[in-house]
């Protein structure tokens, strides 16, 4: 598990390190780690999404985000559509963005948001779990997955590939298993 927890704490910093476009509301010279910023009221410019987390708390402007909301319900229907058999493309950092958006949502959105993000993880876990046991993680399967499915279907593949090996090893089986 310490390999899955290590994988996703890297991609959160990978994350918190992109820039992201921060219209300030009041003119602003600051340092934010090693990054110092200097600008006007009216301005827009890209920061990296730490440093602008923290002027945004500070109330010095406004982070100019993606609607998470609408990229979710996008994300559903495209699911939907897929079939039963096939992935939709989610962008590697999918639920680390969304999750970073629910956090500043009002209580009574966020579990309207939940309830849409549970719906669609139910849907691709369910997905995954039957891919996973059929075969190893592809180039073009993993193009579609986020950091975190990639890992559960690599976790998965690996029980199930185990599990397989048991029973067809101690049933007289080449102990091969399958891949």
């Amino acid at each position: 598990m310490w390999r899955a927890d290590s994988v996703e704490r890297a991609h959160a910093a990978e994350f918190e390190m992109e820039d992201v476009k921060f219209t300030f509301v009041r003119d602003v010279a600051v340092s934010v780690g090693e990054i110092r910023i200097e600008a006007k009221e009216g301005e827009m410019m890209n920061v990296p999404r730490y440093a602008a987390t923290v002027l945004e708390e500070q109330k010095a402007g406004k982070i100019q985000d993606t609607d998470m909301v609408v990229e979710l319900k996008q994300a559903s229907v495209k699911e939907n559509a897929q079939g039963e058999f096939a992935l939709a493309t989610l962008e590697d950092h999918f639920y680390i963005r969304l999750k970073a958006y629910v956090k500043k949502l009002p209580e009574q959105d966020r579990d309207k948001v939940n309830s849409m993000l549970n719906t669609l993880m139910r849907k691709r876990r369910g997905k995954i779990v039957r891919l996973a046991d059929a075969s190893k993680l592809t180039a073009d399967l993993s193009a579609r997955l986020t950091v975190e499915e990639r890992l559960f279907y690599t976790g998965l593949h690996e029980i199930s590939s185990a599990f397989a090996d048991r029973i067809m090893g101690g049933a007289g089986g080449d102990g091969e298993g399958r891949q």
